[in-house]
């Protein structure tokens, strides 16, 4: 028996070995496979794109990827350019920007451009403030902060080619902004023009900024290289704006003066002439067609004569078309676009129809307003100004109810690419395109003017009151938040019966938008009618405002609005 169990033992420690013997041979083989695997990753050419030359739509990590507004991830690029020579070089002398020359080696002559690289206190929020002194009421005119460019006497002759690295960082970066406007800079002054056009390499693993490199002069994609044939005279418009919201792109007074600021200076930088209009959309129903009417009358008394188009779907019915088209729309036809993340029958279910815009290829500049804005003053002035140019609505953001846009296909395309990865932060139009064109060129908020009292002061309600009520006015656009004053009795602004819609109400603002519609010819007024429907809705919010007790008392007012006696009739 002993020597059985000393045998066992034996066996026992035998098997044990061996074990351990099979699986060191087990974790060996598992690292050489591991090492094997990363020196292969690291030695293949990217294939995370595989887009076709020119196509402007595809993108190689999704805006939310690369950090979106409520995103704090930071994706860093600090891949190797490799050192074989790209196909699209195709001259001797090659600028580089942001790149070691090490990375260019064998390419021609490389020229480095220096450059300070922002300061990393500098902070987006920086750049686009939520308030800035527009009217200039404290020491002059807003400044920004510095974005430091290169000094280009330094550098002489042309660039056949610029190149640059690309951080494909969290979209709203400074440094990243910075890269582009120095590419930018080095094309104006250094680039090697061709018909207008130089010839631009930008390496990333995102998708470079549409807002300064457009959709349309992308030429061809190789490997992780965007290669476009930039225009010239477009990026020279860009450069001349401000680096960001922190300062007016369209400025109320003369700097250092109290003289109202000269718009007619303002001319756009290309010989040839350019095909502009203003634009609004209608979709999913016709309850802004009377709005739209206005918009179209207050346009013609500021004496434009830009196109007036207004993109429409079917759920407008044939006599308000006619009668949109006697206020003086170019209709055009669209199918709705939905908005993959909203439910079903939700009130933006379709707002990402307002995407059409850049469809409108008749065009070369479109000035979009919404429906529920009236015009005051000539606002011809907006169509010098490049995409994306807006009012700011809240910190970063504009608001896209007046925004200036250049339609293309490709851009077209670009939008609809990103539609379902990119989160809207308040579910609409507005939250999408802010995550698209995070550089933006801030208008005065007189172009936009938003209706609402959001302080509920005194003061603020007498600064606003008094600009909505300005005659001449003071204001470019009156933007009614809230309900609408078609959808009010004429008598006084129905958002004062509503406890949570009463920081929109204004009967200055209201009697203002009456005056437009009062001008208009009796027949298109018809289409500003009230429905019984709407009728005894407002009948019981004024009922609730007298059982609460409302003390402006708007509920009191004797209702005289002859809609109300028609309907009745």
């Amino acid at each position: 028996m002993a020597l059985k169990g000393l045998g066992l033992e034996e066996m026992m420690k035998a098997t044990s070995t061996s074990k351990a013997l099979v699986i060191r041979i087990n974790l060996i083989f598992i690292l050489f496979f591991i090492v094997f695997y990363i020196t292969l990753l690291l030695l293949q050419p990217s294939s995370l794109y595989h887009d076709i030359a020119g196509n402007a739509a595809h993108i190689g990590c999704s805006f939310r990827d690369c950090g979106g507004h409520h995103s704090k991830k930071v994706i860093e690029n600090k891949d190797v350019i490799r050192g074989e020579k790209p196909l699209f070089l195709d001259g001797p002398r090659i600028g580089l920007v942001n790149m070691d020359p090490r990375e260019a080696a064998g390419w021609g002559e490389v020229v480095p451009v220096k450059f300070e690289r922002v300061s990393k206190n500098l902070e987006w929020k920086d750049l686009f403030p939520e308030w800035i002194d527009e009217e200039e009421e404290n020491e002059g005119p807003p400044t920004c902060p510095e974005v430091p460019m290169p000094e280009m006497r330094e550098y002489e002759g042309e660039m056949d080619v610029v190149v640059a690295r690309v951080p494909c960082e969290a979209t709203r970066d400074v440094f990243r902004l910075q890269v582009h406007l120095v590419v930018a800079r080095v094309v104006v002054e250094k680039g090697r023009r061709r018909g207008g056009k130089v010839r631009v390499g930008l390496w990333s693993r995102c998708r470079p900024m549409m807002e300064v490199f457009r959709s349309d002069d992308l030429v061809e994609r190789e490997g992780d290289w965007w290669v476009y044939e930039a225009e010239v005279g477009r990026l020279e418009e860009k450069l001349r704006l401000p680096v960001g919201s922190c300062k007016l792109a369209l400025p109320l007074w003369g700097e250092g003066t109290n003289e109202a600021f000269d718009a007619t200076k303002l001319s756009p930088p290309f010989a040839r002439t350019r095909r502009e209009a203003y634009a609004t959309v209608l979709h999913s129903s016709d309850s802004y067609v009377c709005g739209a009417i206005a918009l179209a009358q207050s346009i013609r008394a500021t004496k434009s004569t830009r196109d007036l188009v207004l993109l429409l779907d079917k759920s407008i019915p044939g006599p308000k078309r006619q009668a949109l088209a006697k206020a003086g729309w170019k209709l055009v036809d669209i199918e709705r676009i939905r908005n993959p993340r909203a439910e079903k029958y939700s009130y933006n279910e379709y707002n990402y129809s307002k995407l059409r815009l850049w469809q409108l290829l008749n065009y070369d500049k479109v000035v979009f307003i919404d429906a529920d804005i009236i015009v005051l003053r000539n606002l011809d002035v907006l169509f010098s100004f490049p995409q994306l140019s807006a009012t700011g609505n809240d910190g970063s953001i504009f608001n896209s109810g007046i925004m200036v846009i250049e339609p293309s296909n490709r851009t077209f395309a670009a939008l609809m690419t990103r539609t379902v990865d990119i989160v809207s932060y308040n579910g609409g139009d507005q939250g999408f395109l802010n995550e698209v064109f995070v550089w933006w060129h801030r208008l005065p908020r007189r172009v936009n003017f938003l209706k609402n009292f959001w302080a509920n002061t005194t003061a603020e309600a007498s600064v606003k009151n008094r600009l909505f009520g300005a005659d001449p006015p003071e204001l470019y656009a009156i933007h009614y938040l809230g309900l609408k004053p078609w959808l009010c009795y004429r008598d006084y602004d129905c958002n004062w019966n509503i406890g949570d819609q009463r920081v929109y109400a204004s009967d200055v603002a209201h009697r203002r938008w009456w005056t437009v519609h009062d001008k208009m010819e009796e027949e298109l007024q018809g289409f500003c009618e009230l429905t019984e429907r709407r009728m005894k809705q407002l009948d019981r919010d004024r009922k609730m405002a007298m059982q609460l007790g409302l003390g402006d008392g708007h509920w009191r007012i004797n209702v005289t609005d002859p809609r109300r006696l028609r309907l009745k009739v």
